[in-house]
């Protein structure tokens, strides 16, 4: 008999796996099955939270407590591979500007390392203290991670469970949709506009009940908008009135980025992290973010690696370490970031001429077109004239965006007048 929360939520649980109970059937609301079972709704209803927190099930709201979908991977980032199209749709760096690891390791002459030693190398921790601290909110931890998204994933779990909602830019980044899917957190869109997340849905966001908040100060992904001074000012203002509200920010293209930083994460927030990657400037295959953190998220973050990988491979932090202290690639560096302006600059000049207007300012490898109508007849009369680009759809949370994202890194100037003449002819 199912007497106890425990009965019931094994019960479900064994009808899920037995495929008795699909995807997306709607359970019997508290109620009912109180009364058919005998027992208190509070039973139930502890049966049904236990659900959720575990991913069997999610909450949705007037509809009822919903088995959960398969997860799957869903959209990832990269091409698609068509020899016969020219890739737009990426968002990878360009391969010319990205500098030889090898040539690195190399000019680094690493020594072996074993079991127990220091998890951040001492000389690459200088490097990351130098590169975060003065943006911090206070004097920093130094953490590794394998790439931004992965920091992102680690820092959630440290802190939240299944169910819990997070509050990330609407339109959102295709990876970090994601992470938040696949570990049952709910996505909570604030809309972003030129100058980065606004303020006033922030904070409506939080009086809901938000439990953390995914920022991106610059180059936000896909529209290219970063976070202006005075925008920053009202999000730290907002962010200030929720201390407890655990803060990530993904400054993913800061070694690349036109813009300025601009401090979000006001003095009062109790967990934070400030999270940079490698991925654009030295390649996305390098899989290494810096995370600079409060004492108690740093301590959280090295117990979720420590029940897994443990520590970022030293000969990759080596090859950072080279990197981030050579003049030789922090010159190449320089030349990328005026290259990837340039790009951007030609085909949003190229959009204009046609009367197509990108967000601006804009930032990063990409240039975001909004576009008032549907937008899939769109990407195919395109993919027809040789284009593939990528769709509003895949950085939707909760409201539908309608849009494209266009990867400018291998661009010239003749394919940008092309492409906004082939858009203008699908658009209009």
């Amino acid at each position: 008999m199912n007497k106890t929360s425990a009965d019931i939520f094994e019960t479900i649980r064994s009808r899920v796996r037995t495929q008795q109970l699909s995807p997306g059937q709607t359970l019997p609301p508290v109620r009912q099955l109180a009364q058919e079972l005998g027992v208190n709704r509070n039973t139930v209803a502890a049966a049904y939270k236990r659900l959720v927190a575990a991913g069997i099930a999610e909450t949705k709201g007037r509809h009822g407590t919903v088995i959960c979908q398969t997860a799957a991977p869903g959209e990832q980032e990269g091409g698609i591979g068509h020899s016969r199209l020219f890739e737009l749709s990426s968002g990878n760096p360009n391969p010319m500007w990205l500098p030889d690891p090898a040539l690195a390791l190399a000019q680094q002459q690493p020594r072996l390392r074993l079991y127990g030693d220091e998890p951040v190398d001492p000389g690459f921790h200088d490097v990351a203290c130098r590169w975060l601290t003065d943006d911090c909110p206070s004097p920093p931890e130094i953490d590794l991670a394998h790439g931004a998204v992965d920091a992102v994933e680690r820092l959630l779990a440290a802190y939240l469970v299944a169910g819990d909602k997070v509050a990330v830019e609407s339109p959102c980044f295709i990876s970090s949709i994601n992470t938040l899917r696949i570990a049952g957190l709910q996505a909570v869109g604030v809309p972003v506009d030129e100058h980065g997340m606004q303020a006033a849905p922030l904070e409506a966001a939080l009086a809901k009940g938000v439990q953390a908040v995914l920022i991106t100060p610059r180059a936000h992904n896909p529209t290219g908008a970063s976070v202006s001074a005075e925008r920053a000012a009202q999000i730290r203002a907002v962010l200030d009135r929720y201390p407890q509200v655990l803060v990530l920010v993904d400054d993913h293209f800061a070694l690349l980025s036109d813009a300025k930083f601009h401090q979000v994460i006001p003095p009062s927030s109790r967990r934070w992290a400030l999270i940079r990657s490698v991925s654009k400037a030295l390649g996305p295959d390098l899989r290494l973010a810096v995370v600079g953190s409060d004492r108690e998220t740093s301590l959280r973050l090295r117990l979720r690696l420590a029940s897994g990988t443990n520590w970022v491979s030293h000969l990759l932090q080596d090859i950072a370490h080279t990197c981030l202290t050579s003049s030789q690639v922090g010159e190449q560096i320089e030349r990328a970031r005026a290259d990837y302006t340039r790009r951007r600059d030609l085909l949003i000049g190229a959009l204009s001429s046609h009367k197509i207007q990108a967000l601006q300012p804009c930032d990063g490898l990409n240039v975001w077109v909004p576009i008032d109508q549907d937008v899939e007849p769109v990407i195919l009369h395109l993919a027809q004239r040789g284009w593939v680009v990528r769709s509003g759809t895949g950085f939707t949370v909760q409201e539908p965006v309608r849009g494209i994202r266009i990867t400018i890194s291998m661009m010239d100037a003749d394919q940008a007048a092309r492409f906004a003449e082939d858009l203008s002819l699908c658009i209009h």
